[in-house]
């Protein structure tokens, strides 16, 4: 049985006299006196046809989005979320969790939590935003703009563990294949192992032949891989649960066969030949497929998300996009603009960028929208009276864009966002959008208590 709220709040423990206890206290009244949220987190957990009149009493729908607020604020594990939900008084009491109520295990919090999507949150970031400007905390007078790389959580790749993920992968599938349809084949698992511990080590002459006896490896494992296709897919004499899992396992197959034939041509290309493969060709994982190579000035390379950032003076995040590949930053900022127009229904008076985001034409652009004073942090050929009204005017919107580098090190630092631990490019948005939501909460409660 499924409930947007509970119909009786439960006995719960006393508040503590602590600051993080009255910041909850705050966050809590936001959710309380905001009914909407309730319900958009409501729609997603009771999404997919299933009836929420029958069943066991699962988590509500303010139970499960305290609980992610709880698990960014800490960045806690799901499994140390499940401890401190039992264990912390302060933390079962935001979270709506009655003295006696038995709390969650790591596996409910985790089947509830992955159910909100990365829509779902936008629009309560959508509504908190709204709330402080109904408060006069921040009415998106003026923002500025600066874009961060977020990595997904993946091994910093390189050609010889690729192709050994491969292997590995389709290894563990065939022994499946083995135990299903007696599928026989030859592992070369640790063959291919000692391969790319070789590599590792090897001089530049020596290390091209071991590459070229890892390829080999991966193709006679491939090879297996598809002639077992034939036998699960026509699999006899198995009981139902049997045969599907067989033709599930066929298709896991085909996915990996057509992801290693990728990773196989890259490093044939890259590492044989000597070619330069462009990164938007580039697989640089067979788990986390969307990861994209970021590549930002002199820094070493990211492997994740390019993910562009809107804040208001009062630290508030208004705005956040995870970007395909990595465009320039000058490509993004009068889209950033009219996002902020849409969500405030007017534009901001003012904006300011860093120096990646400059040119006459961004410029010119963004003051036809409405903005009346404009400054990047380097002006890359543009007139300071073109921008802003007055020098002293700019040099404060200048100082001002320097404060949306601490806010996104304060979300990377406290709320999880240097590193998103969930798979698949929807759970990756969704994952940003929960470290914001709960960012953004904790500060308008902050500033609502000062």
């Amino acid at each position: 049985m499924r409930q947007n709220l509970q119909p009786q709040l439960p006995i719960v423990h006393l508040q503590i006299d602590h600051n993080h206890a009255f910041e909850l206290l705050a966050m809590g009244q936001v959710l309380d006196e905001e009914a909407t949220i309730n319900d958009l987190v409501f729609a997603d957990l009771t999404s997919g046809g299933a009836r929420i009149d029958t069943g066991r009493e699962g988590m509500t729908a303010e139970q499960t989005l305290r609980a992610l607020m709880v698990k960014q604020m800490n960045g806690f594990s799901y499994q140390e979320l499940a401890f401190h939900l039992a264990d912390s008084r302060s933390y079962k009491t935001f979270c709506r969790f009655g003295i006696n109520d038995k709390t969650p295990s790591k596996a409910t919090l985790q089947r509830n939590i992955k159910k909100l999507r990365p829509e779902t949150l936008e629009a309560i970031n959508q509504i908190i935003i709204r709330r402080a400007a109904e408060e006069g905390i921040d009415r998106g007078r003026k923002v500025r703009v600066d874009c961060t790389g977020v990595e997904t959580n993946i091994h910093t790749p390189t050609d010889s563990s690729l192709l050994f993920d491969c292997v590995r992968v389709l290894t563990r599938l065939l022994h499946r294949a083995e135990d299903l349809v007696g599928f026989t084949f030859t592992d070369h698992y640790r063959r291919a192992k000692r391969r790319v511990i070789g590599i590792r080590s090897a001089r530049s002459k020596r290390r091209k032949n071991l590459y070229r006896d890892l390829l080999m490896v991966t193709h006679a494992t491939v090879s297996f891989a598809e002639d077992a296709d034939a036998p699960l897919m026509n699999a006899k004499g198995l009981n139902i649960m049997d045969a599907l899992a067989a033709k599930g396992l066929a298709v896991e197959l085909r996915d990996c066969i057509e992801l290693t034939h990728r990773v196989i041509d890259q490093t044939e290309r890259r590492v044989i030949k000597g070619e330069s493969v462009p990164a938007t060709e580039k697989l640089v994982s067979i788990f986390e497929t969307h990861t994209d190579i970021i590549k930002k000035d002199r820094r070493d390379p990211l492997y994740g998300h390019k993910v562009c950032l809107s804040t208001g003076f009062s630290g508030l995040v208004t705005d956040c996009v995870v970007e395909d590949g990595n465009p320039s930053d000058s490509t993004l900022a009068v889209r950033m603009m009219i996002r902020q127009k849409e969500i405030y229904g007017r534009p901001p008076r003012q904006a300011a960028f860093d120096g990646g985001f400059a040119s006459k034409t961004n410029l010119q652009d963004i003051k036809d929208l409405g903005v009346k004073d404009v400054a990047f942090s380097k002006g890359r050929g543009l007139k300071i009276p073109d921008m802003a009204k007055s020098s002293w005017v700019y040099k404060r919107l200048r100082n001002f864009r320097a404060g949306i580098e601490g806010m996104i090190s304060f979300l990377k630092r406290c709320f999880g966002l240097r590193r998103c631990t969930w798979r698949s490019l929807p759970s990756f948005k969704a994952y940003a959008w929960s470290s914001i939501v709960s960012a953004n909460l904790l500060i308008l409660s902050r500033h609502m208590l000062n």
